[in-house]
């Protein structure tokens, strides 16, 4: 099949990848855009873009007739649907195959059978690939689920047929939770899936997720290139993923990789795909469920093979046969992903949104280092779409090597001006637990609920709080302080904490004191970002910006926030108890109450979803409803009071 343009059916970081690639081949671009998206990176990376529509994924992304008049207008004679979104939509490839377009991705049949998970599962066990057990009935009547969640026993998972990126999945630990899991991941489903039909699963405890990558072509051949350890997870979804699995031995390998094959002739298979397994604690493997699709966590395995996945789509589609055959693939090397994302890891991974203040990842570049992203200095992150907004990869000779250098890559790419996970996330690299291979797949929701101190924010380093004192009384002493007064104290805060400090300014120098600590540090240089200052004697650089009346430094991968702390009393109405706000701005999933109704202390009121999590917001005192300022649909901001309550006097 001869293409020449093609039209990219996604956003951010994977529309760049995708394209990156075809632009390599010499190919066209066309790009994909919502109102939200109008100055992403993507855009302006492809040679041509198109607008689909508003910011919410149902008015753009997901909206096919808009996607293939997108390619009629431009003449892309191909569609790459990168991965999420329509990526394993059996409708949006077959209407580009009524369109004449080609689909950069498996036929429809095949998607249609792996799509519906319950139905995949049955033909997995019909061509001998080992599946953990589940109910996979049609019957989806309450009564039946919790029949047979009752019959599989606890834990137990509940997952959306149709469902993928751990959307309209639930983690069932006790039958009495079943009703509500059942509720909410119905409700997530129809709502990123257009089908709440459900199925469930027995949870094989202390499991690893190890996947495998398979790619197959239009001629009858079908490969693997090996496997993928993806059992870093919070909420079902993933956060560090590497290659080779450090568990895994070659004569597993090659079990796996025969079964994952199986899984791919099974339906008919072409391009590329991947087959996920839980592997018990006896090392052990059982079929999740097969993604129809290039998966986010690739790179490690273009690391460790020396291929681009990308190309092998491009050229499968084309009608090539496979460049290799199973026995030429190689391996080479340790290979690591971490996922970086706009969310706080210290307060339930509740997704961020906002502005990026400072983002240079090509400034921690080095060889065996890449970093994939679609976000850009100066933009914005919207509510409407994935939290994950770059991924940062190494490769190194042994796994040492490749924690080693994304441990450095991570500090010297930070993200400033919305919270993200990259301090966790280096962190996480350093863990025994990591390091060590002793990860499972429900081991970080552990630690979440025992307080574990990686998931505690961690406290400011001293030298943190003495660093923005100097800058802070730098910029205030030749204008807001008094020349008759040489040095004086700075109360300072960052989220919870305050520290109060002594400066005395000096021409380039400000000495520093604070709990019987004497520090003098000398600002070398500044340009608005970078910020080269010397003290004891040690000459460091850290990332320095103006936030508003504060500062928000960039040290050894942590982000901190720091202003002085005003004289003048203030009231925040964000702590008032009558009021319920929307943590981030999003829309409104559910509501449970009604002007008038009584409500007692953590029941819940209103439900916002954003960035793929639905957050709960629950009464923080007993009283009555007095109004509700919401609607289920619609969008709402950060901060916007949705329930105003009035309180029992002795709530």
């Amino acid at each position: 099949m001869n293409f020449r343009r093609i039209l990219v059916a996604n956003r951010g970081e994977i529309a760049c990848r995708v394209m990156r690639t075809a632009r390599t081949l010499g190919y066209r671009t066309v790009a994909v855009y919502s109102e939200a998206d109008a100055s992403a990176p993507h855009v302006t990376l492809a040679d041509e873009a198109v607008l689909i529509g508003a910011g919410p994924t149902a008015e753009s992304y997901l909206r096919v007739d808009r996607l293939i008049d997108a390619a009629r207008r431009t003449g892309a004679e191909a569609i790459h649907p990168g991965y999420g979104f329509l990526s394993e939509r059996a409708d949006f490839a077959q209407a580009c195959a009524d369109a004449g377009i080609v689909f950069i991705g498996p036929p429809s049949e095949a998607i249609k059978a792996m799509g519906d998970k319950a139905g995949a599962k049955r033909r997995m066990l019909e061509a001998g690939v080992p599946c953990a057990p589940g109910y996979l009935g049609e019957d989806q009547s309450e009564e039946r689920l919790t029949h047979e969640g009752d019959r599989l026993g606890v834990p137990l998972l509940v997952k959306a047929v149709a469902g993928g990126g751990g959307r309209g999945m639930r983690l069932v630990h006790s039958l009495l939770e079943l009703p509500a899991a059942l509720a909410g991941a119905r409700r997530e489903a129809q709502s990123a899936f257009g089908d709440g039909t459900l199925m469930l699963e027995r949870l094989i405890e202390g499991g690893r997720h190890i996947e495998i990558q398979v790619f197959a072509d239009q001629h009858g051949n079908v490969i693997h290139l090996g496997e993928r350890d993806c059992t870093a997870q919070r909420r079902r979804q993933k956060v560090i993923e590497e290659a080779p699995s450090p568990v895994v031995s070659p004569e597993m390998r090659e079990r796996m990789g025969e079964d994952a094959v199986a899984a791919a002739l099974a339906v008919g298979y072409v391009g590329a795909g991947t087959v996920e397994f839980i592997v018990d604690a006896e090392l052990r493997h059982y079929f999740l469920e097969m993604n129809t699709r290039l998966q986010v966590e690739h790179p490690v395995t273009e690391f460790i093979t020396g291929l681009d996945l990308v190309e092998w789509q491009i050229r499968v589609a084309a009608g090539d046969p496979l460049p290799l055959r199973q026995e030429e693939v190689r391996f080479c090397g340790h290979a690591i992903e971490a996922r970086l994302y706009a969310e706080d890891p210290y307060a339930g991974f509740a997704p961020q949104t906002g502005r990026v203040l400072h983002w240079r990842p090509e400034e921690a570049l080095r060889p065996g280092v890449r970093i994939d992203s679609g976000i850009v200095e100066g933009g914005q992150v919207p509510p409407f779409y994935d939290a994950m907004v770059a991924k940062v990869i190494a490769h190194g000779r042994a796994r040492a090597d490749a924690i080693r250098r994304l441990s450095a890559a991570l500090e010297d790419a930070p993200l400033v001006g919305l919270k993200n996970n990259g301090r966790f996330l280096r962190d996480l690299l350093a863990h025994p637990a990591f390091v060590e291979a002793r990860m499972n797949t429900s081991l970080l929701d552990e630690w979440a609920a025992k307080g574990e101190p990686l998931l505690v924010a961690p406290a400011v380093a001293d030298g943190t709080w003495r660093l923005a004192a100097a800058v802070l009384a730098s910029r205030d002493g030749g204008s807001r302080r008094p020349a008759s007064v040489a040095s004086w104290d700075l109360t300072l805060q960052s989220g919870e904490e305050r520290r109060t400090l002594r400066v005395r300014p000096h021409a380039r120098r400000v000495d520093v004191s604070a709990d019987g600590t004497d520090a003098s540090i000398e600002l070398l240089s500044w340009d608005g970002h970078e910020l080269r200052y010397m003290e004891d004697g040690v000459a460091r650089s850290t990332i320095c910006l103006v936030d508003g009346v504060g500062l928000q430094l960039a040290q050894d991968g942590a982000v901190v926030a720091i202003g002085e702390v005003s004289p003048w009393p203030s009231s925040d109405s964000a702590t008032d108890p009558r009021l319920a706000r929307a943590p981030v701005a999003g829309t409104i999933a559910a509501i449970s109450v009604a002007p008038g109704d009584v409500v007692a202390a953590g029941q819940q009121l209103v439900c916002v979803e954003a960035m793929k999590m639905e957050m709960w917001l629950v009464a923080r005192s007993a009283g009555r409803v007095r109004a509700v300022h919401a609607q289920v649909k619609e969008s709402v901001e950060a901060g916007a009071v949705l329930v105003e309550l009035e309180i029992e006097e002795n709530g």
